[in-house]
C-alpha cells in the first residue's frame, strides 16, 4: 500500500477545528463502516449483528473483514466499530493480519486519523492471560493516530455470567445512543421494527437443468500455496486408533500424503481442515425446507448488498453442496440466528419463545435451551417447526453461518517424514441431557473416512503456529504436553533430532500407561538411542492422581540447571482448565527451591522468560 496516502494527515491535523465544525454536513451522507478480525465466526458475527442494527436504524452500513478492506482508505472514513478477537497468545485473527502490520508502521503520522470517529469492541476469555490484548492495543493505536473513540474499549468476556453479551448488549446501547446524537438519521425515517425482516443478503436463482461445467469464483495458483480458498486434497494414507478399544476416548494418528502439495511446514505450525456435515443431517435439513439436494442454483447480492458471493462456492452450486460443505447447521446457534427465526415466525407460541431467546433478558433461558446441552441449528428448527415452514430459500446465508476450518497441531516432521502429515485428533462425543449425543463436526467426520476402503482425500492447508523451538544446537527444548498437547513436541522432536539436536526433554501425562500412552514406542527407542529425556504421570494408574506438574516439582534440580545455566526454553501445549496453571505454579516453586527467590521474584522471572521467548504455551478450551 502507498504510504504517500498519509501525507495528507499533516494538512488535515491543522484543521480539525474545520472538520469538526463541517460535521452537519456529513450527517445526511453518512456511514457507518464495520470492520471485524475473527478466527472461529463470533466477532464475524457479532459485527454482522452490528450491521443489522444500522440497518435497522436506516443508517448506511458496510461489513467488512479487516484484511479485505484497503487500510489506506481508513484518511477518508467518518465512522468505524472495530470487532475483534483475540486468538492463541495475544495474537490478532488471521483475518486482521495485515491490517495489523500496515497500523502499527512507525512511519504512520500521528495524526493520520483524525477525522475519524471510531469504537472498538473486543471478544476474550479472561480465562487467558492476554484478556483481549488485541481490542485494547488497537485502541491505544487508534488514538495516538489521532482518532476520536467514541466510547471506551468494550471487553466481552466468554467467562461472563451471561457470555459476551453480557458486555457487549450495554456497550451497543451506549454506542448507537452516541452515534445518533453525532450522526441523526435523515428526517422522516423512522426505525424498522425489530420483528420485521431485513432484505437477505443473497438472492438464490434456481436452475432448470444441471449445468455442464462447474467453476470456482477463483481459479486455483498453482504457483501459491494452499489456502482456505483453495486447499489441498490430501489422501488420507491411515487412520488408526491409538487408545486401547477399552477406553472410553477414542483418539487417532491419522496420516495424509501431501506430495505434489508445495506444503512446508515445521515444528508448531498447524493444519487447517474445514469439516463436512454428515449425509442424514444434510438430508434431514433438505426435507424440513422442502429443498431438493440435487438442485442447482447461482447466488446474487441483492440491490444494495456489499457482501461478495463467498469464494469457496462454486458458482452454480447444487443444495447438496451448500449443505454439506457450507452451511454451519450442526452448531450451536448464536442469538442472531434466533433474532432473524423470530421475524418468519407466524405461529404465536412460537413468536413468543423466539423473541425471548432474542431479548437480552433472555439470555439466561436461551443459555439453558441451547448452550447447556449443546443444542444444534438443526435441532432448533425441528423445534419451531411452523417458524421452519416459513423460512425463505434466500436467507439460509443469513440465518446460517459459514462453516469453520478446524486447526489441528501437526504431529509429525517432513525431516523424518518426507511428503507426509500426521494429525493426532480426539474424537469428540459426550453426553447432555438430550437423548442424542453430541459430536464433534470435524473430529468425527475425520473417524469416520476409512481410506482401507476406497481412495479418501481430504482438503486441507497449513499456517504458522504460534510455537517457535530454538536453532542453536545446544540450546535445551523443555515440552510439557499431556494428552493431545504432545502433537506439536512429537513434530519438534522428530524434527530436531534429525537436525542433531539432542537436549529435549519431555513431560507427558495421561490417565493410564496401558489405555492412552500415545506413540510409547517411539518414545522408548528415541529415549534408548540418547536422543530425548521423558517422564511420565499416568494420573488413573494409582490411588492418588499424578499429573505433569507433580513431575515437574519432582525434577526441579534439572529443570533449574537447564533453565538457568543452559539458556532451556519451556513449552507448555494442552487443555487450557487447569494444566497450564498448575505446571507455571511448579515451575515457579522450581525457581522458589533452587534459586532461592521470593515468590514475587519467581513471577518476574516467569514473565522475563515468556517476553524473552523462553516461555512458550500453546492452549486451548
Amino acid at each position: 500500500m502507498d504510504l504517500q496516502i498519509y501525507a495528507v494527515s499533516t494538512r488535515a491535523a491543522n484543521s480539525v477545528v474545520n472538520i469538526r465544525a463541517g460535521l452537519c454536513d456529513r450527517m445526511a451522507t453518512h456511514s457507518l463502516l464495520v470492520l471485524y478480525g475473527s478466527q472461529t465466526g463470533t466477532a464475524q458475527d457479532t459485527a454482522e449483528r452490528i450491521g443489522r442494527q444500522a440497518q435497522r436504524r436506516r443508517v448506511g452500513v458496510r461489513v467488512q473483514a479487516l484484511d479485505s478492506y484497503n487500510v489506506a482508505n481508513l484518511i477518508s472514513e467518518s465512522l468505524v466499530v472495530f470487532v475483534c478477537a483475540t486468538t492463541g497468545q495475544g495474537d490478532p485473527p488471521d483475518n486482521m493480519k495485515n491490517f495489523w502490520r500496515f497500523l502499527f508502521r512507525k512511519s504512520l503520522p500521528a495524526g493520520s486519523l483524525c477525522r475519524l470517529d471510531c469504537a472498538v469492541l473486543g471478544l476474550g476469555d479472561s480465562s487467558y492471560p492476554k484478556f483481549n490484548f488485541v481490542a485494547k492495543k488497537l485502541y491505544k493505536r487508534l488514538l495516538q493516530l489521532g482518532a476520536n473513540a467514541l466510547l471506551p474499549v468494550g471487553l466481552a468476556d466468554d467467562q461472563h455470567d451471561l457470555g459476551p453479551d453480557g458486555v457487549i448488549d450495554p456497550w451497543l446501547i451506549s454506542f448507537w445512543q452516541k452515534v445518533l446524537s453525532l450522526y441523526p438519521p435523515p428526517a422522516g425515517l423512522s426505525p424498522l421494527r425489530e420483528e420485521d425482516p431485513l432484505p437477505p443478503r443473497y438472492v438464490f436463482q434456481f436452475l432448470d437443468d444441471v449445468p455442464e461445467k462447474l467453476m470456482n469464483l477463483l481459479p486455483p495458483d498453482d504457483q501459491a500455496p494452499p489456502s482456505s480458498v483453495h486447499p489441498f486434497p490430501a489422501r488420507m494414507v491411515s487412520n488408526e486408533r491409538v487408545t486401547d478399544p477399552s477406553h472410553f476416548q477414542d483418539v487417532r494418528l491419522i496420516e495424509f500424503d501431501i506430495t505434489g502439495s508445495n506444503i512446508q511446514y515445521g515444528a508448531g505450525d498447524v493444519v487447517m481442515m474445514r469439516p463436512c456435515n454428515i449425509t442424514e443431517d444434510v438430508e434431514q435439513f433438505c426435507q424440513l425446507l422442502r429443498l431438493d439436494p440435487d438442485c442447482y442454483f447461482i447466488l446474487t447480492p441483492t440491490d444494495g448488498s456489499t457482501a461478495p458471493v463467498p469464494a469457496c462456492l462454486p458458482q452454480p452450486c447444487s443444495v447438496r453442496y451448500l449443505v454439506e460443505q457450507f452451511l454451519d447447521i450442526a452448531a450451536v446457534p448464536r442469538r442472531s440466528f434466533f433474532e432473524l427465526l423470530a421475524t418468519f415466525a407466524t405461529n404465536e407460541l412460537e413468536r413468543g419463545k423466539l423473541a425471548e431467546f432474542s431479548s437480552a433478558q433472555g439470555q439466561d433461558e436461551l443459555h439453558s435451551y441451547c448452550n447447556r446441552p449443546r443444542r444444534t441449528a438443526l435441532e432448533v428448527l425441528t423445534d419451531f417447526p411452523h417458524t421452519t415452514a416459513e423460512l425463505s430459500v434466500n436467507y439460509l446465508l443469513d440465518l446460517f453461518p459459514e462453516i469453520q476450518p478446524r486447526t489441528f497441531s501437526i504431529a509429525s516432521s517432513l525431516l523424518a517424514n518426507p511428503n507426509r502429515l500426521q494429525v493426532l485428533v480426539a474424537v469428540v462425543r459426550y453426553k447432555t441431557r438430550l437423548h442424542k449425543p453430541r459430536k464433534g463436526l470435524c473430529s468425527n467426520w475425520l473417524a469416520s473416512l476409512d481410506p482401507t476402503q476406497g481412495e479418501v482425500c481430504v482438503p486441507l492447508w497449513v499456517k504458522k503456529g504460534g510455537l517457535t523451538f530454538p536453532q542453536d544446537l545446544e540450546t535445551p527444548a523443555i515440552m510439557v504436553g499431556p494428552g493431545t498437547g504432545v502433537a506439536p513436541f512429537r513434530t519438534a522432536i522428530q524434527e530436531r533430532i534429525a537436525q542433531g539436536k539432542t537436549a529435549n526433554v519431555l513431560f507427558f501425562g495421561c490417565r493410564s500407561e496401558t489405555k492412552d500412552f500415545y506413540c510409547h514406542l517411539e518414545w522408548e527407542e528415541k529415549v534408548q538411542a540418547g536422543h530425548m529425556t521423558l517422564f511420565t504421570a499416568f494420573s488413573r494408574d494409582q490411588e492418588d492422581k499424578i499429573y505433569v506438574q507433580h513431575r515437574v516439582k519432582e525434577q526441579a534440580k534439572l529443570l533449574w540447571d537447564l533453565i538457568a545455566n543452559k539458556n532451556a526454553v519451556f513449552y507448555i501445549a494442552g487443555n487450557s482448565k487447569q494444566m497450564p496453571t498448575g505446571v507455571c505454579d511448579a515451575l515457579k516453586e522450581v525457581f522458589q527451591q533452587e534459586g532461592g527467590v521470593t515468590d514475587s521474584q519467581a513471577q518476574e522471572m516467569l514473565d522475563g522468560m515468556e517476553k524473552a521467548g523462553r516461555f512458550q504455551s500453546e492452549t486451548w478450551s
